[in-house]
């Protein structure tokens, strides 16, 4: 079956931005000129189409990146001589709060391009730039949108000299704003040199006109440094430019297009997506300066023996199949795995290879998703995204891929979780249902993870933040019908030590019968989690035979456990590493057991010796207040074992940046708007892990015998 759009009409997009920005009411807009919906949804009413959970409608935030596939008619000289200009955008809408970002790393794992939302009054806010450095790692090509032009306080040109000085110098004014707050009526296209006016608050009645008098100079200044910009990004522009030759604006296009793809330009627009002004323009540039699949560098896997050996994998329907799951998702009709087809094309009815799980498994149906709602389809090409229905054992970030022609993409690699929750059923019914739903929200969810503290039998909830947890003990309620107590938040500390030694590790019971045996000697020593080359936990360094190979894995799989289950307060070690040097062997009692137990007792010993500490996690912190509770807030901080990083201003009010142990943050949003009568905000994200003081370090020990 041929495929209904040519792989260079494809545009696989995602919207990123911090919380509040206005990324879904955009995209909102997006499907309703696109035909997808024909009523406009709002957040704020809770009937977004994009935000279709129901903690989603009741919050006003996004918490699942939703996918929706829509199309566009591209401006008539895209696509040269081509009548139909049709062009795909497959559209990943993600979230803005900081314990999700998550769902947006792996969004971005699969994107093409994306679109930067940026709040027309506050700027740059901290989770864009923690998207934007996301974005970054991924090299992924974007456009900036300044939302909300609309609002009271709302200033273009402030947010543009935040871009510039939070995020990159790349970024390239396409448009400039008639009019501010209540008087917004409209934008500037700096290419063509007209004005869009918008005379209706739904975006139908649109008229292009003469610029108007008293913005004639500035339009003429920005365009100027619009073409100085583009035409770095051509030499042969460049040598036209300066012999003071004439730019035509298709030249101009194909600069803005070839520096956007290659991330040095970042086209910037602007308008009020709640009263439907400057949308239509956005659509129209990702057809003009976003790219296609085949506009980026191959991908590159590796065989699946042999990780050193690349296979380049090209996006082009004639090639083996290969794609990546990068969602998984739970709804009423099953479970949903979201996945990216780099190369080749799958039917459904076709057996997929899953080279993690070393299996094979049929793709029943394959959908295309429109938010909630869903197409059946029969097949998928190379650049495209879709569902598949109902697959038994494939997690975030797997390949799937043909028998035939084996290879691993890339995989997602995603951050420890930093806080836990024990959690109990009410019921014995409860507990049988709460297995079930904790299985699916693991598969949906690769930052949550859940282990069972064998002492207490309680069930121990780990993720990114109170916000993450208190969604999912949410969902197990209203999804699953499990009622669950709720223990206090705890931080998920961990253990390093800071010197190398020696141990000895001896185990030897003699009880009638046959004996057991095993002794070995560890060098163990720290190692720097920020270096290039990583240090493997276990080494052998055994010559001579003075321990038996047969013996050398038991004494890994010992040093492992010890590793997982901590040793100064049952913590996970971590940036150790051990070299097992010497020991000796019984050749009648030793065995793998008794060599398993001989490595745990050595390891035990020598992080005892090795000045053993508790590592805690230190989150970046921005608060966001009028400047009359500055001292409030920095005392505060200061009071919670915070080390303030910096503060500066954001319009009228303060920003203050800051280091604070996660153990001291517990209950801080809710302390803050107390104290600033509701008008402080904070944002948290994950920065790194510390030695945690002395004296605290000795009540976390004493609390957890």
């Amino acid at each position: 079956m041929a495929r209904k759009t040519p792989i260079h009409k494809v545009r696989n997009i995602g919207i990123i931005a911090h919380i509040d920005a206005g990324k879904t009411t955009f995209t909102e807009r997006v499907l309703l000129y696109t035909g997808i919906t024909h009523k406009i949804g709002e957040v704020h009413d809770g009937e977004a189409t994009m935000d279709w959970m129901e903690q989603e409608q009741e919050r006003g935030i996004t918490i699942t990146s939703a996918a929706t596939t829509c199309f566009w008619k591209a401006p008539e000289w895209m696509y040269g001589n081509d009548k139909d200009k049709t062009t795909r955008f497959n559209i990943i809408d993600t979230p803005g709060h900081v314990d999700f970002t998550v769902e947006v790393e792996r969004s971005l794992r699969v994107l093409d391009g994306a679109i930067a939302v940026f709040d027309g009054v506050a700027g740059v806010e901290s989770q864009t730039e923690t998207v934007w450095r996301q974005a970054d790692k991924y090299n992924v090509p974007r456009m900036c949108f300044i939302n909300k032009l609309d609002r009271t306080g709302a200033d273009f040109y402030y947010d543009i000299k935040s871009i510039k000085d939070r995020l990159t110098d790349n970024g390239l004014v396409m448009q400039l704003p008639i009019g501010s707050e209540d008087n917004f009526r409209g934008v500037i296209d700096l290419i063509e040199m007209n004005a869009i006016v918008y005379y209706d608050e739904v975006g139908k009645d649109v008229r292009t006109e003469e610029i108007p008098a008293d913005m004639v100079d500035k339009a003429k200044e920005f365009r100027e440094m619009l073409i100085e910009k583009a035409v770095e990004m051509d030499d042969d522009l460049t040598e036209k430019y300066l012999e003071g030759a004439e730019i035509s604006n298709a030249e101009l296009k194909a600069a803005i297009r070839k520096g956007t793809i290659n991330n040095q330009l970042n086209p910037i627009f602007c308008g009020t997506a709640l009263k439907n002004k400057g949308v239509q323009p956005v659509l129209n540039a990702v057809c003009e300066y976003l790219p296609s699949p085949i506009d980026l560098p191959n991908i590159v896997g590796h065989d699946v023996d042999d990780e050193e050996q690349e296979i380049v994998v090209k996006p082009d329907d004639t090639g083996a199949f290969a794609g990546l799951a990068f969602k998984i998702a739970n709804d009423q009709f099953g479970s949903l795995t979201f996945f990216r087809v780099y190369s080749g094309v799958v039917k459904k009815g076709e057996m997929l290879f899953n080279p993690r799980t070393r299996k094979e498994e049929r793709a029943g149906r394959i959908v295309l998703m429109h938010s909630n709602s869903r197409e059946d389809v029969d097949e998928v090409h190379a650049g495209e995204i879709a569902a598949f229905v109902g697959l038994k054992d494939v997690r975030t970030g797997d390949t799937v891929c043909s028998k035939k022609n084996q290879l691993l993409l890339e995989s997602i690699k995603f951050a420890d979780p930093v806080i836990s929750v024990a959690v109990e059923p009410k019921t014995k019914a409860d507990s049988e249902r709460m297995s079930v739903a904790l299985q699916r929200l693991l598969s949906e969810d690769p930052s949550l993870s859940v282990k069972s503290n064998e002492e207490t039998g309680q069930t121990i909830l780990s993720g990114m933040g109170e916000l993450h947890l208190d969604i999912i003990v949410d969902r197990m309620r209203r999804e699953f019908n499990v009622e669950t107590n709720i223990g206090a938040p705890q931080v998920a500390y961990k253990e390093t030590i800071k010197m190398e030694v020696e141990a000895e590790g001896k185990y030897v019971k003699q009880s009638g019968g046959k004996g057991q045996y095993g002794h070995c000697w560890l060098r163990i020593k720290p190692v720097d989690p920020e270096a290039e080359e990583k240090t493997p936990l276990f080494t052998n360094k055994i010559v001579g035979g003075t321990i038996p190979k047969e013996f050398i894995p038991a004494i890994e799989k010992g040093i492992k456990e010890t590793v997982a289950n901590g040793v100064l307060a049952g913590y996970p070690v971590v940036d150790v590493a051990a070299e097992v040097y010497d020991g000796s062997y019984h050749d009648v009692d030793s065995s793998e057991v008794a060599f398993k137990l001989a490595a745990a007792m050595a390891l035990k010993e020598g992080i005892m010796k090795a000045n053993p500490v508790l590592l805690e996690p230190i989150m970046d912190v921005e608060v966001v207040v009028p400047e009359e509770y500055l001292g409030d807030v920095i005392g505060d901080v200061n009071s919670r074992r915070g080390q303030i990083n910096s503060t500066d201003d954001r319009g009228k009010a303060k920003v203050i940046k800051a280091f604070v142990p996660l153990e001291q943050l517990f209950g801080y949003i809710s302390d803050l708007r107390g104290f600033t009568k509701g008008q402080g905000t904070a944002s948290m994200v994950f920065g790194r892990y510390a030695e945690t003081p002395r004296n605290i370090q000795e009540k976390i020990i004493e609390s957890r015998k």
